[in-house]
């Protein structure tokens, strides 16, 4: 059986019109504050601090939308924008939301005290007794900032992943406290008149949004193709991969390295939520996941029964062939990491160079279909054995190494993935070499 042809490219003119849709909302965001400030008005330093907080307090208010935006899983912002893209996005808006929060509310505190002539702490007061909405305003800054803290990678790092999934969706909250404040006590938005109708519109738009992505679209996926699991198979002694069966699975919009979020509906699972790849290319038979056993919930999933209903939402993620920027590929894998990779191998053009990394023969997955692809795709193959301090793993995996293999590596889209530690060296070794980063593409699941 022959493999399917290789993907076509896809351009990044969406990633580039999503840009420039963002800066163009920032700017009509804070044009509202520009047009009703005449000038001259800003002589005083408690005018200066009052118009620094109202412009903040725009800037956050437009962040928020655009953060809800992106946590509503629209397809079309993962298809032109990827997982890893969305993830570093959310990450740097989100500060940047925090930062321009505390200083819109420590401006608009500092400025009405000056003008008020009293403490900060009176003020504060003043504000939570007798302006209205305000009291929600400050409960939803103060979840900003418990989320913001979770968000910390070495925090994130300690916490089970369904606690901090489940602490991030407060954040939504905030979209729901800090809205009535804004058009009650907001300078541009108490009055009746189009930038109020504009505000209100941009709400309505990013809640059809979030409802559309988090609740319309996966009941009609999982109506349409009814997943059940057909079959668990072990791989190795950690690793297991999870056959399913369905309906209309040929029409399923699938590339090889994309996820979906998988809720197994027996009843150990069925609270629980996780991304996991798919670890072959779309067909019309079956689709498979292979999971990596690291705690109570994978290790769950080994007892599986056949026929157990499957929730899944996606496809998600630009982790694939079709967002490729070159036409030849490397990528590198490390344990587990080979899932995406392998079913990716199945839709990447011929000439691609695989790098399998492994501390021992028996952490080598699904290493025939891995041959066989070799040779239908005319793929190059190599299995790394061994520790990150043994001398052959290292000279591979170093500057000169990379380029002994693969030659032309700095004219080549890189895959990576695998654990934490593999993946930063591997960037770290690759931009050593030389290869850009726009080339190199990390698989990142959640947001």
């Amino acid at each position: 059986m022959s493999p399917p042809p290789a993907l076509p490219r896809r351009g990044p003119a969406g990633r580039r019109t999503l840009t420039a849709l963002f800066w163009l909302g920032l700017v009509a965001a804070v044009l509202p504050w520009w047009l009703d400030t005449p000038a001259g008005s800003l002589a005083g330093t408690a005018d200066a601090l009052t118009a620094a907080g109202r412009i903040t307090g725009l800037v956050a208010g437009y962040l928020l939308l655009v953060q809800v935006l992106m946590m509503s899983r629209l397809g079309a912002l993962e298809r032109w924008l990827g997982g890893e893209r969305l993830s570093r996005l959310h990450r740097d808006i989100g500060a940047t939301l925090l930062v321009a929060v505390l200083a819109h509310l420590s401006l608009i505190v500092v400025a009405y005290a000056g003008l008020e002539k009293k403490s900060i702490l009176g003020e504060v007061g003043t504000l939570l007794s007798d302006y209205e909405d305000m009291v929600s305003a400050f409960v939803a800054a103060g979840i900003m900032v418990a989320v913001g803290f979770t968000a910390i990678r070495a925090v994130r790092r300690l916490m089970p992943y369904e606690l901090w999934y489940h602490l991030h969706l407060f954040s939504y909250a905030v979209l729901l406290l800090g809205y009535g404040h804004q058009f009650s006590n907001g300078a541009q938005l108490f009055e009746s008149g189009p930038v109020r109708t504009g505000w209100i519109a941009a709400y309505l738009l990013v809640l059809a949004a979030l409802i559309w992505g988090r609740v319309v679209a996966p009941l009609r996926f999982n109506l349409r193709h009814r997943l059940r699991v057909a079959d668990v198979v072990a791989e190795s002694p950690d690793t297991i991969s999870i056959y399913l069966t369905g309906r209309r699975l040929n029409q399923i919009d699938l590339l090889g390295g994309q996820y979906f979020r998988w809720r197994f509906l027996n009843p150990g699972c069925w609270w629980q939520s996780h991304p996991f790849s798919l670890s072959a290319a779309g067909n019309d038979r079956w689709l498979r996941l292979t999971v990596k056993v690291v705690g109570s919930h994978t290790a769950d999933l080994r007892d599986l029964e056949p026929g157990t209903r499957v929730w899944a939402e996606g496809p998600s993620g630009t982790f694939t062939a079709a967002h490729r920027t070159r036409e030849r590929a490397l990528l590198i894998a490390g344990g587990s990491g080979i899932a995406p990779l392998r079913a990716m191998l199945e839709e990447l053009p011929a000439g691609a160079a695989l790098i399998y990394r492994a501390r021992t023969p028996a952490d080598v997955l699904m290493h025939r279909e891995l041959d066989w692809l070799a040779q239908a795709r005319h793929t190059s193959v190599w299995y790394v054995i061994g520790s990150r301090n043994d001398s052959g793993p290292r000279q591979v995996m170093s500057p000169e190494g990379l380029r002994r293999l693969v030659p032309d590596v700095t004219r080549r889209d890189v895959y990576l993935c695998g654990p934490s530690g593999l993946v930063d060296e591997a960037v770290r070794v690759l931009r050593q070499a030389g290869v850009p980063r726009r080339q190199i593409h990390l698989a990142t699941f959640e947001l």
